[in-house]
C-alpha cells in the first residue's frame, strides 16, 4: 500500500438515529469503492495505491452525507502517503488487537 486515509464524517442531524442512518450511507459508499477499508467506532480507514483516488473518495463522502439529508457536514481526515514506498497496512496495524 502507498496511501491510507481515515475519515470521520460528522453530519448535522436531528437525532442519533438520523446521524447513524447518514453515516451508514457514507460507509456504504466507501464499501462500494472496492478498496480495503476498516470501520471503527469513530472513523473509517481506507487504503489503496492511488493517492488521488483516496482524496476523491474523501471528497465524495461529504457529498454522500449531504445527499442523504444532512444540512451540513464536518469531517476529520488523517492521511498517510508514501509515493515511492510502502506504508503499514490496516491489517498490520490492527489485526493483532482483535480476537480471532
Amino acid at each position: 500500500m502507498r496511501a491510507s486515509v481515515a475519515i470521520q464524517t460528522l453530519p448535522a442531524a436531528e437525532n442519533d438515529q438520523e446521524l447513524v442512518r447518514i453515516v451508514d450511507e457514507v460507509i456504504a459508499y466507501i464499501k462500494s469503492t472496492g478498496l480495503h477499508y476498516y470501520v471503527g467506532p469513530y472513523e473509517t480507514a481506507i487504503e489503496g495505491e492511488d493517492y488521488d483516488q483516496l482524496m476523491d473518495i474523501v471528497k465524495e463522502c461529504q457529498h454522500v452525507a449531504i445527499r442523504a439529508g444532512a444540512p451540513k457536514v464536518s469531517a476529520y481526515i488523517k492521511v498517510e502517503y508514501e509515493p515511492d514506498g510502502e506504508i503499514l497496512t490496516i491489517d498490520q496495524k490492527v489485526t493483532k488487537h482483535h480476537r480471532q
